[in-house]
C-alpha cells in the first residue's frame, strides 16, 4: 500500500495534493460498495460538529460518516456556542480538542475556521464557509467518477453565481484533470483570485458569460441557487440578474444527450433549474447528495491517518 501524507486540517480541497485526492476518491468509492471494509477509526471517540448556519445534507451526511467510522457525533448549533461573541474561535477549538478527535465546522466567516485550525490539536474540517465548500467538491468528483470512470479530460460547466461551491469545485477540477468553465452574469463572476489559484494548481478554467456557449461539449452541467442563505434581501435583484441562466431542457440539449446534471441542493425548481431537468433522466443530484456521506467519510479517514487497503 502506498503511504500518503495527510494535512493537519481540511479547509479547502487543495489541502490535499492530486495523489491524495485520488486516493480519497478511491477509498470513498470502495467503501460505498463494500461497507464492511470501512475502518472503525473513531471507535469510542467523539467528533464535534459546529453549525453556525442551518444545515440538512451537511449535518446528516457528516454525522452518519462519523457513526459508520464507529464514532459519536456531537452537533452544536451556533447559538449554543456563540462563536466569536460568547467565546472566541480559538478558545472553542482548544476546548473541543480536549473532548473530541475531530472538529467539523460550518461557519459564516472562513477566518473563524483558520483561527480554529491554528490552535486545534485535532483535525479541523470545513463543512462550509463563505469562501469554500470542499467536502461538497469531493462528493461532486466522486459522483462524476462513478458515472464516467476516469475524470481526466472531462469537461464540466458551472452555470450561476461564482460562489463558494464553484470555488472549491474549481480547485477539485484542477487537481483531478477536469476542465471547468464557469458562466455567470456580469457582477457575479468567479473571483479572479480563485481563477489564478486554480491555474496555479494546473487547472484548465474558463469564464464564459454566455451559458449556451459554456455548456457546448460539456460532460456535466452544474448549478446552485441564485440566492444563498444570508442573501435573501437580494433575491429580487438576483432573479433579474440571472434570468437566462436557468438550466432547462434547451440548455441541456446544447450539451448533448450524454451530459449529466448536478446540483448541490437545496434546489428551487423554476428558478436556477427547470423541474424537467432536475427530475429527469440526466440528473445525478440524488446520487450526488448521497455521496456527501461517502466523500466526507474518506476525508476523515485520510486526516486521521488511518491505514486501509483503500487509502
Amino acid at each position: 500500500m502506498t503511504e500518503f501524507t495527510s494535512p493537519a486540517h481540511f479547509l479547502e480541497v487543495d489541502d490535499f495534493d492530486a495523489v491524495t485526492l485520488k486516493a480519497v476518491l478511491s477509498a470513498a468509492q470502495e467503501w460505498k460498495t463494500n461497507p464492511l471494509a470501512v475502518p472503525r477509526c473513531l471507535e469510542g471517540k467523539g467528533a464535534a460538529l459546529l453549525f453556525e448556519k442551518p444545515s440538512t445534507r451537511t449535518r446528516v451526511s457528516t454525522e452518519m460518516a462519523i457513526v459508520t467510522l464507529g464514532g459519536h457525533p456531537v452537533s452544536l448549533r451556533g447559538e449554543e456556542v456563540g462563536l466569536g461573541v460568547r467565546e472566541s474561535a480559538r478558545d472553542i477549538a482548544k476546548m473541543l480538542s480536549g473532548y473530541c478527535s475531530l472538529i467539523g465546522a460550518r461557519v459564516k466567516d472562513h477566518r473563524e475556521l483558520e483561527a480554529m485550525a491554528s490552535v486545534a490539536s485535532v483535525p479541523v474540517i470545513n463543512l462550509l464557509s463563505d469562501r469554500s465548500h470542499p467536502c461538497q467538491a469531493v462528493a461532486d468528483l466522486l459522483t462524476l467518477r462513478e458515472h464516467f470512470g476516469e475524470l481526466d479530460g472531462r469537461r464540466i460547466a458551472f452555470i450561476g453565481d461564482g460562489n463558494n461551491v464553484v470555488a472549491s469545485l474549481a480547485y477539485a477540477a484542477a487537481l483531478s484533470g477536469l476542465e471547468i468553465v464557469v458562466s455567470s452574469p456580469s457582477g457575479y463572476e468567479l473571483d479572479s483570485d480563485v481563477v489564478a489559484r486554480a491555474h496555479n494548481l494546473g487547472g484548465t478554467i474558463e469564464l464564459i458569460s454566455d451559458p449556451y456557449e459554456a455548456v457546448a461539449g460539456a460532460d456535466a452541467i452544474y448549478t446552485d441557487v441564485w440566492t444563498s442563505m444570508g442573501q435573501e434581501d437580494q433575491s429580487d435583484i438576483r432573479r433579474a440578474a440571472f434570468a437566462g441562466y436557468q438550466i432547462n431542457e434547451a440548455l441541456m440539449a446544447t450539451a448533448g444527450p450524454k451530459a449529466v446534471f448536478l446540483h448541490c441542493l437545496p434546489a428551487h425548481r423554476g428558478e436556477e433549474v427547470a423541474a424537467e431537468v432536475i427530475d429527469g433522466a440526466q440528473s445525478l443530484v440524488w446520487q450526488q447528495a448521497e455521496n456527501r456521506m461517502h466523500a466526507t467519510r474518506a476525508v476523515i479517514v485520510q486526516l486521521l491517518g488511518e491505514s486501509s487497503e483503500g487509502i
